[in-house]
């Protein structure tokens, strides 16, 4: 059976200005959940720490609703059940699995750049010829990432996240100086990969370099997993 790794940041703490915490953003566990276990494919969750929690905007009923809050506030849903148990990624085994598809949220900011358990496996992968897929800020677990001949795993990749100008749009441009953390678009130029600007900052819009599938938002989840999915 093909198996796939959806990973997820462990960083669950205030971020906001109105206090909400960052963490995993839903939709890009929860949408690309739904695609993988579709085509029949068996989804582990991975985290640095074996933990993780939502980030509070995106459970919020300001972005959370029809289906998707459905889903959420059932916690006996399928999906619900299933995310209960995440593994630690020391405990993952790489050649198990097919596919890994990383989340985002901007906890990721936080504990991907830092997270070599979790980066081994992506590492792993990417030289087994596995597919590599991330959405939004799933870019940051590149960040500090190397390859065997010492440069950045994705130079001269062409990737997509979350933008510039997104981040400025929702008026966090502060918080990111204030925290000292990267934005996907800025981990992109200095990884030397080639960041490919969607049409809009909240397109869904992805972008395929080999067996590496980036998306740019959490409108991109579906996109970003289906085309994963088509690599295999």
């Amino acid at each position: 059976m093909t198996k796939a790794l959806i990973a997820i940041t462990s960083h669950y703490a205030p971020f906001y200005d109105d206090g909400a915490k960052t963490g995993l953003f839903f939709v890009e566990a929860l949408h690309p959940w739904n695609e993988l276990t579709k085509a029949g494919i068996e989804v582990t969750y991975v985290s640095e720490t074996g933990t993780f929690g939502w980030d509070d905007h995106s459970i919020g009923t300001d972005f959370l609703q029809g289906d998707d809050r459905k889903v959420f506030e059932d916690k006996n849903s399928p999906f619900m059940k299933s995310i209960e148990v995440v593994k630690k990624a020391s405990e993952i085994n790489s050649a198990d699995y097919d596919l890994i598809f990383v989340a985002g949220g901007h906890g990721t900011a936080f504990d991907f750049p830092h997270a070599k358990d979790l980066q081994a496996i992506v590492s792993d992968l990417w030289y087994a010829g596995k597919v590599v897929s991330t959405v939004c800020h799933g870019l940051c677990i590149f960040e500090n990432l190397k390859g065997k001949d010492g440069d950045y795993l994705i130079k001269g990749k062409n990737v997509t996240g979350f933008t510039n100008i997104g981040e400025e749009q929702i008026g966090i441009v502060h918080l990111l100086t204030k925290y000292n953390i990267k934005t996907p678009q800025n981990i992109a130029a200095e990884c030397g990969a080639t960041y490919v600007s969607p049409p809009g900052p909240w397109d869904a819009f992805t972008v395929t370099d080999g067996k590496l599938v980036t998306g740019v938002n959490p409108q991109s989840s579906v996109e970003t997993a289906e085309k994963a999915i088509a690599l295999l």
